[in-house]
């Protein structure tokens, strides 16, 4: 009997101590409480390098800020890698919280039924989302709902060396705002010693994201539906007279000899730019800050030129946005909310705006005095600001919504390298827009439209 009752209370010693070990968290479970009984919010992402640094900054200061909640930042690599491991976890309590992904994966996203709009605890909270700059958050809008929060927004913007244009004899103040000013500046700008091309006017990354921007700052649609903004996009139409305007001004710039064809390496023509054989190109907005602070010239940032005959549309927003995951309990999903409206105080984003070079989400960090400040040293700062500011809204620069984004990029990519190897403009890109809807057509026969 004594054995037996020994038995009965080391069972229960045994089952309380599970009981203690269950209500425990280690760093990699996404759907546990800490074991100081915080809210554990795990927020995937994919800042590297000197981003996650000064994103770990940010989640550092909001969980000294309360005593509720923990966010913990956990990097997973590419923002494909990082789509692809949510894919394996969306919808259960293993995802996490907070999910960073890039505009691109936005239609990815929605279409998988594993995200919570983030429109659910707007409504809740009467969170004025007018505080936000539209231009940023009409690209995660459909249909009146808010399904992600942006968070690390840019642009592309024209980038050029003024001393380059001083030596030219050009407007070191002024940069080419139309294509034919581009061309006429890129001939003035190239160079030739020994034979052979020591500096080249202008270059573009073969990166789809460029063609998409010059497309959109033309008024121009990559599919149908309005861009996908009004039902399932089936067809491209990108390939249209405004997308050929872009080809061939590449095609034409190339041609003459003007265009440096520099690949699909960020580094490589940070790289051309730095070391004076291009003497313009497209980045990134987020880029400009490194690319001044890096160079031995003095560097003029501008906005991206248009076809002469054009009305100046303005941007599609670029980066990525934040996601909130469904699957996981009400409390953790209030937690990542409770994050997400801290990210976005002016006082957050005033910091991510002059550590970054990334746009405030919020307008109301530019008048933050750490900003101002920056804005003096880094007058071209604003310049980006301002080409955002001066975008019109429309179902153009609002940005295409298709699922099968991140493929028909690529094929855009090939595309642009066609170019290169002598292939005809147009050819080239009914090509990438060909391949574009067989792409449209499968994805939409999964999701059964």
């Amino acid at each position: 009997m004594m054995l037996r009752k020994g038995f009965i209370l080391l069972s229960a010693l045994v089952l309380l101590l599970l009981g203690a070990c269950s209500n425990s968290s280690t760093s990699g479970e996404a759907g546990a409480e800490t074991k100081d009984g915080k809210q554990k919010v795990v927020f995937w992402h994919s800042m590297s390098g000197d981003l996650e640094t000064v994103l770990k900054d940010v989640v550092a200061d909001f969980n000294a800020s309360q005593d509720d909640i923990e966010v913990t930042p956990v990097f997973q690599g590419t923002y494909e890698e990082s789509l692809t491991k949510f894919n394996t976890v969306a919808g259960t309590e293993d995802a996490p919280a907070i999910m960073q992904t890039f505009e691109v994966g936005t239609k990815h996203m929605i279409d998988s039924g594993k995200v919570q709009p983030v429109q659910k605890f707007i409504d809740e909270d009467n969170y004025d989302t007018s505080q936000w700059d539209k231009n940023i958050s009409n690209y995660y809008s459909v249909d009146g709902e808010q399904y992600s929060m942006p968070f690390n927004s840019s642009t592309p913007v024209l980038i050029y060396n003024k001393d380059a244009f001083k030596e030219a004899g050009l407007n070191v103040d002024q940069a080419p705002m139309t294509y034919s000013e581009l061309m006429d500046a890129a001939k003035k700008l190239t160079k030739l010693k020994d034979g052979k091309t020591s500096q080249y006017g202008f270059s573009i990354l073969n990166y789809g994201w460029f063609f998409e921007e010059m497309l959109a700052a033309q008024g121009g649609h990559y599919v149908n539906k309005e861009n996908g903004r009004e039902g399932n996009a089936t067809k491209a139409t990108f390939n249209d007279e405004k997308g050929l305007k872009v080809f061939n001004l590449i095609n034409d710039m190339y041609k003459e000899g003007t265009f440096y064809n520099v690949g699909q390496n960020w580094d490589d023509i940070r790289a051309a730019f730095q070391s004076g054989k291009v003497a313009m190109y497209l980045d990134s907005s987020a880029g400009v800050k490194t690319i001044i602070d890096n160079a031995d010239f003095e560097v003029g940032v501008s906005y991206l030129p248009i076809p002469d005959d054009a009305d100046r549309q303005g941007v599609v927003i670029g980066g990525a946005s934040v996601w909130m995951s469904s699957g996981i309990d009400e409390a953790k999903q209030k937690a990542a909310w409770e994050f997400m409206k801290y990210l976005t105080s002016p006082e957050v984003q005033a910091e991510w705006h002059v550590k970054t070079g990334y746009f405030a989400i919020n307008p109301a960090a530019y008048d933050q005095d750490i900003v101002k400040e920056e804005w003096e040293k880094y007058p071209q700062l604003k310049v980006t600001v301002d080409q955002l500011r001066e975008t019109k809204a429309s179902t153009a620069t609002q940005g295409a919504l298709i699922s099968v984004f991140p493929e028909s990029r690529q094929k855009v990519v090939t595309g642009m390298e066609n170019l290169y190897q002598g292939m005809d403009p147009q050819k080239a890109l009914d090509q990438a827009a060909k391949e574009t809807d067989r792409a449209l057509e499968v994805a939409n026969k999964k999701q059964g439209n």
